[in-house]
């Protein structure tokens, strides 16, 4: 979820929300302009882009009011401005207008940096950064179902950030459906029968099988993915994060599933399956399953003639790396 200053009104006179991560973003002014509505159904909201503010048009637009109405302004990506309106931005910050509620979007980084540094000394700061990595869309999918006062399981988040993917809006979305269809605790199963087939979804359990030593099944759920229209690289992909999660575990230190799961940044219920899944490993079929994968990504990369055999190719060659241990 979105991270914000201690200054957490929504009504403050200037709101800053930096990042890259459109759903956060949209919320970010969605939460302002409901807290203008709350205060003054009649609230006039002025949506802006940059080609829409011209030097003056902020001005025009905060200028006092004969009816003093309650304003909010939002200028959407504020990096791309003009010299001349940063300009007539970066005065209105010095003294802004009672009533109005200035709402920046800025994507942060070096362009229209003068901007950022300038609303950043005074203004109500929303961080909305793009969340690229699989810990940070667990913690928004968790962030989600507690929003709503609703419970779901550590492998019900994982399941469905698994089956849905990177995007936020789909994610959010189907927390929506599922507290919306069921009731009580959502767990694993439950996303399963909502989510099942979805791309992700099935490359994982296709890894899932490969790295338990379950060659047929591996198999199976490989021809169809296929079937279903699954990215070859998408199955790459799972197949490398199981083989590398289970390297990960074998050389990390003993200890509890929360001290591994910090040391290696994966959620403690993923220590647990991955424990369970890399028994009959050894270093060797680590190093054997890793070129595999490695082989195989490059085949349906275009290094090779039929992505497909590639693929069998790999999760027969992992399933066996799975059972090397007690072979010697």
């Amino acid at each position: 979820m979105a991270r914000k200053t201690a200054n957490d009104d929504p009504l403050a006179p200037v709101t800053l929300a930096v990042g890259q991560e459109e759903l956060l973003l949209d919320r970010a002014v969605q939460e302002v302009v409901a807290a203008a509505k709350a205060a003054d159904a009649d609230t006039d909201v002025r949506d802006l882009t940059p080609d829409q503010v011209q030097p003056g048009t902020l001005a025009e637009l905060t200028s006092p009011s004969l009816f003093a109405e309650r304003k909010v302004v939002v200028v959407r990506n504020a990096q791309d401005l003009s010299a001349d309106t940063v300009k007539d931005v970066k005065a209105y910050l010095g003294a802004p207008a009672e009533e109005i509620t200035l709402v920046l979007l800025h994507a942060g980084g070096a362009k229209g940096k003068g901007l950022l540094d300038a609303a950043r000394a005074g203004a109500r700061e929303v961080a909305c950064p793009k969340m690229t990595k699989p810990a940070d869309r667990l913690a928004f999918v968790r962030g989600e179902f507690r929003a709503v006062g609703r419970s779901a399981t550590p492998e019900a988040c994982q399941a469905l950030v698994d089956s849905i993917g990177s995007d936020l809006r789909e994610l959010a979305s189907a927390v929506s459906q599922l507290v919306a269809d069921v009731e009580g605790t959502i767990d694993e199963a439950i996303v399963g029968r909502y989510y099942t087939g979805r791309a992700e979804a099935s490359s994982f359990t296709v890894a899932d099988r490969a790295v338990e030593g379950r060659a047929a099944e591996a198999l199976e759920a490989l021809r169809w993915s296929l079937a279903t229209g699954v990215a070859p690289v998408l199955i790459t992909s799972a197949l490398a994060q199981g083989v590398r999660a289970i390297g990960k575990l074998s050389s990390a230190r003993g200890g509890r599933p929360a001290d591994l799961a910090r040391e290696l940044g994966m959620p403690p219920w993923k220590i647990d399956r991955v424990r369970q899944q890399m028994r009959g490993w050894t270093p060797d079929g680590v190093a054997v399953a890793l070129r595999a994968v490695a082989e195989a990504d490059a085949g349906v990369k275009g290094g090779g003639d039929d992505p497909e055999y590639a693929l069998e190719k790999a999760v027969v060659t992992i399933a066996r790396a799975a059972r090397s241990r007690g072979r010697g």
